[in-house]
Parts: structure tokens; C-alpha cells; sequence
């Protein structure tokens, strides 16, 4: 689902450099701050999407990329990396991780006839 209607792709700070230094001159603008939200949140589904797609030897790099979106948000909604993981763990600690690999399909009467 992509959240922003005008053309163009959310990049790392660094692509226009990169592009320069390819010999292109890169066309940019830097988004405001509903933009950059919506975009963030179209980079994270392009991004696991990716992911989804990727290898078992190119996985870890898009699951890398998806780790920066999720901190760019994070950082968008005034959340630090630390906090973040300080939420992860509450979480962990109350209702589990997925170490375990459990796969829940349905409930079933405690009093089954």
C-alpha cells in the first residue's frame, strides 16, 4: 500500500553522493515531515518485501535495511533506539519472543465433552 501519492522513492542520506560519484546528477528534494512519515511507512512494506524475496546469504542484509527503516519511524515518533529496545523487551518479558517457534491454530474447550 503506498501512503504517498507524488512520484519518487524514499533513499538513504548518501545515494546523491553515490550517484555523483557514478557521474549522474541525482534530482532530489527533501520531503516535510507528513511526507517523510508516509514515505518511511512505504519504505518499511518495500523493505520487507525485499526481505520476503531475498536468499538465506542476501537475507540478513535486507533484514538490515528493514531494521533502519524501523528506526527511522521509531526516531520519527520520538522513540530512541534504546527506548525501542527497552519496549522489545518488556514486551519479550510479559508475552514472550518467537524462540520458541509455538504456532497457535484455534482454541478448544477446556471441558470437552
Amino acid at each position: 500500500m503506498n501512503y504517498c501519492s507524488k512520484p519518487g522513492k524514499l533513499v538513504r542520506d548518501r545515494i546523491p553522493q553515490i550517484i555523483r560519484a557514478d557521474g549522474l546528477e541525482p534530482v532530489t528534494y527533501v520531503a516535510d515531515r507528513e511526507e517523510y512519515r508516509s514515505r518511511l511507512r512505504d519504505k518499511l512494506g518495500e523493505e520487507v518485501a525485499e526481505f520476503l524475496e531475498a536468499d538465506e546469504e542476501s537475507a540478513p542484509g535486507e533484514l538490515a535495511d528493514v531494521l533502519e527503516v524501523v528506526r527511522a519511524l521509531a526516531a520519527e515518533l520520538g522513540v530512541d533506539a534504546a527506548r525501542l529496545e527497552k519496549l522489545r523487551e518488556a514486551k519479550a518479558s510479559s508475552r514472550g519472543g518467537f524462540t520458541e517457534r509455538i504456532v497457535w491454530t484455534g482454541n478448544r474447550s477446556r471441558h470437552s465433552e
